[in-house]
């Protein structure tokens, strides 16, 4: 095997720490992205949003967050993060998530003006629709699909009661050899959704920061189509939309990837999802919202939906608007050159 193969297995086995679900044999080429995104709360006619500053890498997420209670009384409110849906993975499909934390799997934290805030947490698990956390939990399962004491549980269940979790959906069953004769294990079909959550108080005619910080669940592909000469246009249309790859990206990419062939190397993929529309559920637009998206290394390619991109250093590029309503949310595609001695 070439030595740009071997880097491709090392960069696959880095880029899972942590999986929906483990596969038995076989291996996979790619790793999903879970989207998260900013603090949600019902509608309000008396919050409104001085300003927004999202960062986005693909080391880390940080948001800031300036609001003001135009009302001449405090509003106390429900405040939540809610966490990127874990759902049934199906065979070849791999999540990255960041931490192995059954709940706090993004790494997720809050400050509010300066503060630390102690976030309350809820985790339900859903099988077919229907709500099952208390029969998951009543048979000692826990909730939180990617750990391994979950398959653990599962495979311990009795007969009857894995039957029944099959029958309901919650479960799935799959027999296979992979050298010790044939094995039947069970796997979660539950999606588990997990929502941090918070009372804040917003004082009348008063402004208040938050600011919150997550790793990012990073979607990876150990090379990509992107700029091969061999298939100069087989980038299919949806990709093509959602991260606004033009002809000059393209261009780009097919630069590197002709460079790269000569070292035994290739171009690998990585991709971030953030969810904006959340902000347009308070007191009118966003009155100054700045963007930064980091693609990490100078030599790295990147492509988002946006107008008005300014590069502001090597890495980084900015967007401002003012009175700014989301109305999509956030795709970045990175493009990063691998070497065989990297």
């Amino acid at each position: 095997m070439s030595a740009s193969f071997h880097r491709l297995l090392r960069i696959l086995v880095g880029a899972v720490i942590s999986v929906f679900y483990l596969q038995p044999a076989g291996a996979n080429d790619s790793v999903a992205r879970l989207a998260a995104g900013g603090l949600v709360l019902a509608h309000t006619k008396d919050i409104e949003m001085r300003s927004e500053y999202l960062y986005v890498s693909e080391r880390k997420i940080n948001v800031r967050y300036r609001f003001f209670n135009r009302s001449t009384t405090d509003v106390s409110t429900l405040v939540a993060f809610p966490m990127p849906d874990l759902k049934p993975m199906t065979e070849g499909d791999d999540y990255n998530l960041p931490t192995d934390d059954p709940l706090n799997f993004l790494a997720f934290q809050t400050r509010v003006n300066g503060s630390p805030i102690t976030a309350k947490v809820e985790q339900r698990a859903y099988a077919m629709g229907l709500e099952r956390t208390d029969m998951l939990k009543a048979h000692a399962v826990p909730v939180a699909p990617h750990l391994k004491q979950t398959h653990e549980a599962l495979d311990q269940l009795p007969a009857d009661v894995a039957r029944e979790f099959i029958r309901l959906g919650i479960v799935r069953e799959e027999t296979y050899d992979i050298g010790r004769g044939m094995e039947r294990h069970f796997f979660p079909s539950w999606t588990l959704r997990t929502t941090y959550y918070w009372n804040q108080k917003f004082p009348a005619q008063t402004e208040v920061e938050v600011e919150h910080e997550y790793r990012p669940s990073v979607g990876a592909s150990a090379g990509t189509m992107i700029g091969m000469a061999d298939n100069p246009t087989g980038i299919d249309a949806e990709t093509k939309t959602r991260y606004c790859l033009d002809k000059q990206f393209i261009a780009a990419a097919r630069r590197v990837q002709k460079r790269l062939r000569a070292q035994d190397g290739f171009v690998s993929e990585r991709r971030l999802e953030y969810i904006l529309t959340t902000g347009s559920n308070w007191a009118g637009p966003i009155k100054k919202f700045r963007l930064v998206v980091d693609k990490g290394a100078p030599e790295n390619l990147v492509s988002f939906c946006a107008s008005g991109v300014r590069k502001i250093s090597p890495t980084r590029f900015e967007v401002q608007k003012n009175n700014y309503w989301p109305d999509k949310e956030l795709n970045v595609l990175i493009l990063k050159p691998e070497t065989a001695t990297q």
